[in-house]
C-alpha cells in the first residue's frame, strides 16, 4: 500500500485541470472547468499523485480576507481509506495557520465525524435543495405569490457589480468580487437585483444550475429574487439554503423542490461567522462559501 509519504504532497496547475475535473465528476459533483480555474487562479490546489504523474487526490484552498475555504477535498474511487484525504485536509490547514488565516469549510454528517476532532465548531446548518423548472411553470408559480407582495427585479450588469460586491462582503464576511465577476460573466441572464440592497447570481454546472449567493435585506426580498430567477430558467436547478430561513424552505418545498442532503458550515477554533449571515440566504456553494 502506498503511503502519503512516498506519495508526496504538490500543486496543481492549470496543465492538471482536465484531471482535476475528472475527480470531480468521479465523484458526482456539480463542478465545471470554470470553478476549478477560480481555485487555480485565485486559491491553491494541492494533490497527491500518481507514478505516471496523475493526481488521484486533491484539496483546495481559497482565501478571503482574515479567512480561507478548503473544499474541493476528492480522492478516486481505488484510492480511497488510505488517508490521503486527511493529509491533504492537513497540508492546508497548516497552509492557512501559516498563513494567518482561519480555515472555515461546509462539511457533509459524514465529514463533520472528521473535521471535529481537528478543532473545527459548527456554525449553522444548511440544506441544499434540487428541483426541476421550466420557464413557463416557473412562471405560472409566480401567480402563486409565495413572496407575497413582489418587487420587480432588474438585471445586474457589470455597472452594478460593485455595488453588490459590497453588500455581498458585509454578508459574507470578506470581500470576493472576483467569484461574483465570475458569476456574472457565466450566466448574465441569471444575475439579478432588487432596488439597493438585494441580488441573486447563479452559474451553470455539469449537472444543474447552481443559484447562489443570494444576499438580501429581508425574507421577502429574497423570495422575490428567487421566484424571479427560477422563472428564467429550464431544467434542474441546486440551492444551498441556511435552515434559519424555514420560510424560503417552505416556498421551494410548494414550487416541488426537494432536500438532497445537508452541509455544516464550520470554522477552526471559532463557532461564529464571519459577516451578517442574516442577509445570506443562499450560499455560493460548499466549494465557495
Amino acid at each position: 500500500m502506498a503511503t502519503t509519504e512516498a506519495l508526496g504532497i504538490g500543486r496543481l496547475g492549470h496543465a492538471d485541470l482536465p484531471a482535476a475535473l475528472g475527480l470531480s465528476a468521479e465523484a458526482g459533483w456539480n463542478q465545471t472547468a470554470d470553478d476549478w480555474r477560480l481555485f487555480l487562479d485565485h486559491g491553491r490546489v494541492f494533490a497527491c499523485r500518481n507514478q505516471d504523474g496523475m493526481p488521484m487526490a486533491t484539496a483546495a484552498i481559497l482565501p478571503y480576507g482574515r479567512f480561507a475555504w478548503i473544499s474541493m477535498v476528492l480522492v478516486t474511487a481505488g484510492m480511497r481509506q488510505r488517508g490521503l484525504g486527511t493529509a491533504l485536509l492537513k497540508h492546508c490547514i497548516a497552509e492557512l495557520r501559516r498563513d494567518g488565516l482561519t480555515p472555515l469549510l461546509d462539511a457533509t454528517p459524514a465529514g463533520e465525524h472528521v473535521y471535529l476532532p481537528l478543532g473545527f465548531k459548527p456554525i449553522f446548518g444548511m440544506t441544499r435543495w434540487q428541483g426541476e423548472t421550466a420557464r413557463q411553470a416557473a412562471a405560472q408559480d409566480s401567480g402563486r405569490n409565495i413572496a407575497g407582495p413582489i418587487a420587480t427585479a432588474t438585471a445586474m450588469d457589470a455597472g452594478a457589480l460593485g455595488s453588490a460586491a459590497m453588500l455581498d462582503a458585509a454578508a459574507f464576511g470578506a470581500p470576493r468580487e472576483f467569484l461574483l465577476q465570475s458569476l456574472l460573466g457565466r450566466a448574465p441572464d441569471l444575475a439579478l437585483r432588487l432596488k439597493e440592497h438585494s441580488f441573486v447570481l447563479a452559474r451553470p454546472g455539469r449537472l444543474a444550475t447552481q443559484i447562489g449567493p443570494l444576499v438580501a435585506n429581508d425574507e421577502a426580498a429574497a423570495l422575490a429574487l428567487l421566484q424571479t430567477v427560477l422563472a428564467r430558467l429550464d431544467g434542474p436547478v441546486f440551492l444551498d439554503v441556511p435552515d434559519r430561513w424555514q420560510r424560503l424552505q417552505a416556498a421551494l418545498r410548494q414550487l416541488g423542490c426537494t432536500v438532497q442532503r445537508s452541509f455544516r458550515r464550520m470554522a477552526l477554533g471559532r463557532d461564529e461567522a464571519f459577516g451578517d449571515p442574516a442577509r445570506c440566504f443562499v450560499v455560493a456553494g460548499p466549494e465557495f462559501g
